[in-house]
């Protein structure tokens, strides 16, 4: 029986939702074909995240348990993920499309014989009578403006899925308890070319931009650290991540760690608040996803309300402290 794998990325002691998203999807996926849905947990404590993808709806883990995977380097990943590959032998694998994983995918492919469709938005198999299984997917292209229709009928396909593509939901099935599978893995890494000496984090960072469901995002309309001060209330209040447009970046207004966009990180939030943001397409490319977006501009002509769930046109110095007056009553 044919069977997608999910590599479940781990950070900071738990499961990444952009990987549960594509568990969800995996599961839904295999229900119509009546293929067998398994993960790959890779971590120091590698089984003690299997409850919680069984949850999910895998039915079988594979957990490659050592040290060196709370953090990422490419060396172990590459040589861990392709053994579980030729373990599992899964028609498809899904893996969460970050940055860590485009280091990585190219190399796995090589190893394991497989096609790579990534940063994909949309996976599905599709079956024939003469061709057999064939992956299908979209992806965005040109600034997310238009999407590419691709698709591989490899025997081993790997698709990496970007954040917010999907929603990450438990079943509700009652299934009997997951099967798992200790791979064995030891690796020197006094072999390592490459090593991580130091994670570097910008100061008062909480939340974890990419992972955060609720991002406060900042535009060359908040000019200055007064209104850089009504934004980090804004998301103090709400418990939401700090992003910031190109423009505010290169001000020096925000760190680069903040840019959302074609050229920075990739969000996909429950609620986006766009302040001050004009909407131009290499910024939209990086927050398409998000499912509730509030825009907030004094141009009632600006490009992001074509994109904006709600639309609040005005300056965002009068507006924020309404605004963060009357959350702080509704949230307190």
């Amino acid at each position: 029986m044919s069977s997608i794998l999910v590599v479940l990325s781990v950070q900071d002691g738990r499961i990444k939702r952009s990987s549960l998203e594509g568990l969800s999807r995996a599961v839904f996926v295999s229900k119509k074909l009546q293929w067998d849905v398994s993960v790959a947990i890779f971590h120091g404590d590698a089984p003690s995240f299997v409850e919680e993808a069984g949850q999910y709806g895998a039915k079988t883990a594979y957990c490659v348990s050592n040290p060196i995977f709370n953090s990422h380097l490419n060396t172990p990943w590459i040589t861990g993920l392709s053994k579980v590959i030729e373990l599992a032998k899964p028609r498809l694998v899904v893996v969460a499309s970050t940055e860590s994983t485009k280091d990585i995918l190219g190399a796995v492919a090589i190893r394991s014989q497989a096609a790579v469709l990534s940063d994909v938005a949309t996976f599905d198999v599709a079956t024939f009578d003469v061709a057999g299984d064939i992956v299908v997917c979209e992806r965005p292209i040109m600034a997310a403006k238009m999407m590419a229709a691709t698709q591989s009928k490899e025997p081993l396909v790997i698709v990496s899925l970007r954040s917010g593509s999907y929603e990450a939901v438990k079943t509700t099935e009652t299934s009997a308890e997951i099967n798992i599978v200790a791979v064995p893995f030891d690796f020197d890494s006094g072999t390592l070319t490459a090593t991580l000496k130091e994670i570097v984090r910008s100061t008062g960072e909480t939340v974890d931009l990419s992972e955060a469901k609720i991002v406060v995002a900042a535009g060359r309309g908040v000019k200055d650290a007064a209104g850089k001060a009504l934004i980090d209330e804004l998301a103090s209040i709400t418990g939401a991540a700090v992003g910031a447009s190109r423009a505010v970046v290169e001000s020096g207004l925000f760190p680069a760690t903040a840019q959302i966009g074609q050229t920075g990180k990739v969000v996909s939030p429950e609620l986006y608040f766009a302040v001050g943001i004009s909407g131009a397409i290499q910024h939209v490319a990086g927050m398409s996803n998000s499912r509730v977006i509030v825009a907030i501009n004094k141009d009632a002509d600006a490009p992001i309300f074509d994109v904006a769930t709600y639309g609040l046109v005005g300056d965002c110095f009068k507006i924020l402290p309404i605004l963060n007056a009357e959350l702080k009553k509704i949230l307190s």
